[in-house]
């Protein structure tokens, strides 16, 4: 006998202007299962959850929670009814503790005055005891690696006991490790009949951890099917509404001469003890490594990003130095980082702000006002440049005056990759290109990178996913505790040589 649901979203429509984000979707989810949201970037997916959560106010439909019709008008009040979301782009108060984080606008009192540190402490340890997570509540959020942080808000959304938990892109910055350790948290909140809506880009995630699969596409419900019914090229056909017969593109680039030398880069209050490679002209250069291994900071060193202790860092023979950002694009260099919404866009800016703020020297225009001489920026030049960067980057968007936060990630990302490429750089820094991306602009986004290797550019790219490294990358090199474990041949190595590489030194 099925069992009655636990939650039930009908006919649900949102309207954004310029935008139909969300057009008669339905959704169900029952007690005790988890139940997979998946569609391509801009498909509606977290729209949908915005209305559940509270965030968004829906044009049209209903929401019926536990048997009763609701329409939160705040996440507040979804919380308060048993509602909790663990989102995409982490939304934290870094300078504060992880238990202020945890106990944040419902603080635990003594008298009904006083906030009490003690029993705070108490309860946070005793949430993170029940999920096994092994975080000090008194530490302080910025100084926490983005994987820990997710665990934070994942033990947060737990301990409000709720009866739906929506999982927006969980795994998206956590290790192997810390993915199993999820599964085992959500295994356990199914146990107790929880409702777990899990989103993901991860096919092989969504087809391990969940009961039912519902597929969206611009906006429109596709199908809900139960995963054991479900394969990746059925997942991917519904998703897209295409065949897609490879996960990466064929690999075209031809390496040239070297053009990027570092000897023995070593980073001041980083974790980056030392590090000594070469880059060639059209090579794509892969970096792997558990988290915290360091490889994240061999970026940022290289982009000025970091204070650099030591070593030095060579272009086309030459010694550069790289101190600052500045420096170092105007050396060529271009830094994709790995948080967008805290280090990549200006999320109250608009497309067209986002996407020139990087090379707004070039719209620069002369002219004279009152017999002086002064500067104006181009609007005809910027909104050329934005428009190429719509069409080449296939970024879904009403026009180039949206705000750049009402985008979905992965076109966020697509917006932050063609503003780079406006800059025209010779060397590409790439910290997790594709994180939160579906599966048919992962595809766009490998291309672009090999086409830009085919230019003669030199990129280098940080992925968490080995198959990524694999199938799009010339050689990966292994951080291990800080330092350079190892170098090994894309088109040789095995997932198992990486791994065995990456715990070296730990």
């Amino acid at each position: 006998m099925e069992q009655p649901a636990l939650l039930e979203m009908r006919h649900i429509s949102k309207e954004f202007p310029g935008v139909k984000a969300l057009d008669d979707v339905s959704l169900t989810v029952r007690p005790g299962t988890v139940h997979a949201l998946m569609g391509e970037n801009g498909a509606g997916k977290s729209t949908l959850m915005k209305c559940l959560f509270g965030i968004y106010h829906k044009d049209g439909g209903e929401i019926v929670l536990d048997g009763k019709t609701v329409d939160f008008r705040s996440s507040k009040e979804a919380l308060e009814n048993g509602v909790a979301m663990v989102h995409q782009e982490l939304n934290q108060a870094l300078t504060r503790s992880v238990q202020d984080n945890l106990w944040l606008g419902r603080y635990p009192t003594v008298g009904g005055l006083m906030v009490s540190e003690k029993i705070m402490s108490q309860r946070t340890k005793e949430v993170f005891r029940e999920l096994e997570v092994t975080v000090d509540p008194k530490t302080i959020m910025s100084t926490m690696p983005v994987s820990q942080r997710q665990m934070v808000e994942i033990a947060k959304a737990v301990s409000y006991d709720s009866k739906i938990i929506v999982f927006d892109e969980p795994t998206s910055s956590l290790t192997e490790t810390e993915v199993e350790h999820l599964f085992r948290i959500i295994n356990m909140l199914r146990d107790r009949g929880c409702g777990i809506i899990y989103i993901s880009h991860k096919m092989e995630e969504i087809l391990r951890i969940s009961d039912e699969v519902t597929i969206m596409r611009d906006g429109q419900w596709v199908a809900t099917r139960p995963a054991a019914e479900l394969t990746m090229d059925e997942i991917i056909r519904l998703m897209v509404g295409r065949e897609l017969t490879s996960r990466f593109p064929p690999k075209s680039n031809q390496q040239g001469d070297v053009i990027l030398e570092v000897q023995h880069m070593s980073g001041r209050y980083t974790r980056l003890k030392e590090a000594s490679f070469q880059l060639r002209k059209g090579e794509i250069l892969g970096i792997a490594g558990l988290d915290g291994s360091g490889r994240t900071e061999v970026l940022e060193n290289l982009f000025g990003v970091m204070t650099r202790e030591g070593g030095t860092i060579k272009l086309h023979g030459r010694e550069i130095a790289n101190r600052t950002p500045q420096e170092a694009i105007k050396n060529g260099f271009a830094l994709l980082t790995e948080e967008r919404r805290a280090t990549g866009i200006f999320g109250i800016r608009n497309i067209r702000e986002n996407t020139v703020i990087a090379n707004l020297k070039n719209y620069l225009i002369s002219m004279r006002v009152g017999g002086l001489k002064s500067f104006c920026l181009s609007d005809k030049k910027m909104k050329a440049d934005t428009d190429w960067s719509i069409k080449a980057m296939h970024i879904k968007t009403p026009s180039q005056n949206t705000q750049i936060r009402s985008l979905s990630g992965g076109n966020q990302q697509k917006v932050i990759i063609g503003r780079w490429l406006l800059t025209k750089p010779e060397i590409l820094l790439l910290d997790e290109p594709t994180r939160g991306i579906d599966v048919g602009a992962k595809y766009e986004i490998y291309q672009l990178i090999i086409d830009l290797a085919n230019e003669g550019k030199g990129i280098i790219m940080v992925s968490s996913e080995m198959p990524e490294l694999l199938g799009v990358c010339d050689r990966i090199l292994v951080m291990s505790g800080g330092q350079l474990a190892g170098e090994v041949n894309a088109a040789e190595t095995s997932q198992e040589e990486i791994l065995t590489l990456a715990a070296k030194y730990v």
